[in-house]
């Protein structure tokens, strides 16, 4: 199995239509323009609302910053660095307002139902499904990756994706990573 490494550093930023903030797109799957994953960090310099995505489901992670709270017409959510991924419809209308200054953000979009975000802080053991898309994302620190005989380490601030033939049983190592499974 081969794991593709994009760097975060690497991709041009891409401003948001309302200013409030820019994009960088690791990785939309198939292609861009026509994903049905998408995954990318945003920096968000000011408050205001979340674009919306019709059919889609998100994953959304803080990771540097003091947090934001997230409203919809049904509850308010307070997320940190320290927060699990929040998963939440992308057709709803979502508000953002930042806790004290701007944030770093980390964005997981799929098809409703077909993925999946965790944080990693230590060790963990993660199964990952034959055909999915599986991916690490590694922030201010790096972190490992083991599959069978292979071994990848991250630096920091890069992706890790690939798409197994088999299950596979990854152990992973870092500080404050986050794993993804998607089925495209």
């Amino acid at each position: 199995m081969t794991w593709n490494l994009v760097s975060l550093e690497a991709q041009p930023e891409q401003s948001w239509r309302n200013g409030g903030g820019t994009t960088r797109e690791l990785l939309a799957w198939p292609q861009p323009g026509e994903w049905s994953i998408r995954i990318s960090v945003a920096d968000v310099q000011a408050s205001g609302p979340f674009s919306r995505f019709e059919g889609i489901e998100r994953w959304f992670a803080v990771l540097d910053g003091d947090g934001v709270v997230l409203r919809s017409a049904f509850a308010t959510h307070r997320l940190t660095p320290e927060s699990e991924p929040f998963r939440f419809d992308g057709e709803l209308p979502i508000e953002c307002t930042l806790a004290h200054g701007p944030t770093r953000d980390f964005n997981l979009m799929a098809l409703p139902g077909r993925a999946r975000m965790q944080r990693v802080r230590g060790a963990a053991g993660v199964r990952g499904p034959a055909g999915a898309l599986l991916a690490l994302y590694t922030h201010a620190t790096g972190a490992h990756l083991r599959s069978g005989d292979e071994a990848v380490t991250l630096p920091p601030y890069h992706l890790a994706w690939t798409i197994p033939a088999d299950t596979q049983v990854v152990q992973v190592t870092g500080d404050d990573a986050l794993w993804m499974e998607a089925f495209p």
